[in-house]
């Protein structure tokens, strides 16, 4: 990664700040790109959900591995859940969808209550035998009684196939059916899954992240607080690919011996640890172990830190800077917090980050683990809520004495509670993977790089004012 002309930033940049020059490209087509990670997370596109409570849960763990990416799941999840998250992940099918399923004899009430469960908004009816008899949408439900039967209003003209049938083959039944779900059966003629005609194109475009058992793969966080060791020992007898030690403030000394404890269980999976903004911070959190680091603090959406404390720094610089320091370590960095664009990913990736973690930006969506809710306004939305929030250490320390709870409550930096709209046009998380990767690969082709090193070394940025950057965006409503 280099400036254009020379040029030397004379003061801190955020994403904002800095755009792509493009350069002489042999990329002829975004498909000839490859975006798998170097930094042995095993993810083949370079997006980590964060372990956020509002948005890390078994649903996205399951869909975003699906596509490539990694999700890690929330360090206050009991031992015995996270076990449970984790079985149930990795017993997911790489390609077809996990069905949502209903009796003939339940409500449409019950379907209703459903469908905002999964972005393929579909209920397979079964007999009790688990073979499908048809299928439920919003549209069967709409003017019926709650309390109807889905025997009476199931589709029962649904293409029903092999789990073995190719993607590409069930796109084009589908296509020819004009139908908007396939059921998958096993030899048994149970059923197995579900997939949509975008999901099964999203099915030859993508490579699942999966382990070497060919299951799909998840992450999960521990704190630094209390028997560390034991913590991890017990995160990784649920049989997790990815150990993130995680707090607010990573350089620090607590964080150093955690990092000791966990290297003391002697895991083979990577271990991330962070989070920093300061070359030490980097050289210290690697020094103690940590194979990756985690960049950023306070440029997170649901992040009060920088206007509580003053303490942060704008996140391009800070991932440009310690991606480069952790190289010469032999480790890695990802840029944690402060994407709300594509174009925001690509630059992160630019910088020289392994992975991009993404949280708020990803709570709107049907796959996050929060309740489908409607405003006044009739819009869709979900709740997210910052992990050093009033809400998030509440529930952290719901095992503390009452005097404990209410005096670390009172010094929260974060937000409790905020509405994170669905995008009608990209309700699901797989449809802002799309858009993020869309935006990857073009990026790349402008670069005229194959995959993310020759990205990053061949990068070629430039500073730009506020109006730079207002003048980039579309106005789809007119001048």
């Amino acid at each position: 990664m280099r400036f254009i002309n020379g040029q030397q930033p004379s003061h801190e940049l955020t994403y904002d700040d800095v755009f792509l020059v493009p350069r002489r490209s042999g990329v002829a087509s975004r498909f000839d790109v490859d975006l798998s990670t170097s930094d042995s997370s095993g993810a083949t596109i370079p997006i980590t959900v964060a372990n956020m409570t509002a948005v890390a849960g078994r649903r996205m763990a399951e869909t975003v591995a699906r596509r490539g990416g990694i999700t890690v799941l929330p360090q206050d999840v009991d031992p015995e859940a996270l076990a449970e998250i984790v079985s149930w992940v990795k017993a997911r099918h790489t390609i077809w969808d996990t069905p949502l399923v209903l009796r003939p004899s339940d409500a449409v009430a019950d379907a209703l209550n459903l469908l905002p469960k999964r972005a393929h908004g579909a209920v397979v009816v079964c007999d009790a035998e688990d073979r499908p008899i048809g299928v439920v949408d919003e549209d069967a439900c709409a003017g019926v009684d709650r309390f109807t039967r889905l025997a009476e209003v199931c589709d029962p003209h649904v293409l029903t196939m092999p789990l073995k049938t190719p993607p590409n083959e069930v796109f084009e039944r589908l296509h020819a059916h004009t139908g908007r779900l396939a059921i998958g059966v096993d030899a048994d003629g149970r059923l197995a899954g579900v997939l949509t005609e975008v999901g099964a194109l999203r099915a030859e475009l993508y490579t699942p992240a999966v382990d070497a058992g060919g299951r799909l793969r998840v992450g999960a966080a521990i704190g630094i607080n209390g028997d560390v060791a034991a913590k991890a020992r017990a995160v990784l007898d649920a049989d997790v690919d990815l150990l993130v030690v995680d707090t607010a403030h990573g350089h620090q000394e607590k964080m150093v011996g955690a990092l000791a404890a966990v290297r003391s269980v002697a895991p083979e999976v990577p271990v991330v640890a962070g989070n920093v903004v300061t070359t030490e911070g980097v050289r210290d959190l690697v020094a103690a172990g940590a194979d990756v680091v985690k960049v950023g603090v306070g440029p997170g959406a649901m992040c009060t830190t920088r206007m509580m404390t003053g303490v942060g720094r704008p996140q391009f610089s800070a991932v440009a800077e310690y991606a480069a320091q952790a190289r010469e370590l032999g480790a890695h960095v990802w840029a944690d917090g402060g994407v709300r664009h594509p174009r925001d990913v690509a630059l992160a990736l630019a910088a020289g980050a392994a992975n991009v973690m993404v949280g708020s930006w990803f709570a709107g969506t049907h796959e996050s683990p929060g309740d489908l809710r409607v405003d006044e306004h009739g819009r869709a939305y979900k709740e997210s809520f910052g992990m050093a929030s009033k809400r998030a250490v509440s529930a952290r320390t719901r095992g503390d004495n009452a005097y404990d709870r209410a005096r670390k409550a009172l010094f929260e930096e974060g937000i409790s509670t905020s509405r994170m709209e669905l995008d009608p046009a990209r309700p699901g998380v797989e449809d802002l993977l799309d858009s993020i990767c869309s935006g990857v690969r073009s990026a790349c082709t402008y670069a005229g790089a194959h995959n993310l090193a020759e990205f990053h070394e061949r990068a070629l940025l430039g500073v730009q004012s506020s109006a730079g950057f207002a003048e980039g965006r579309p106005l789809p409503a007119g001048w």
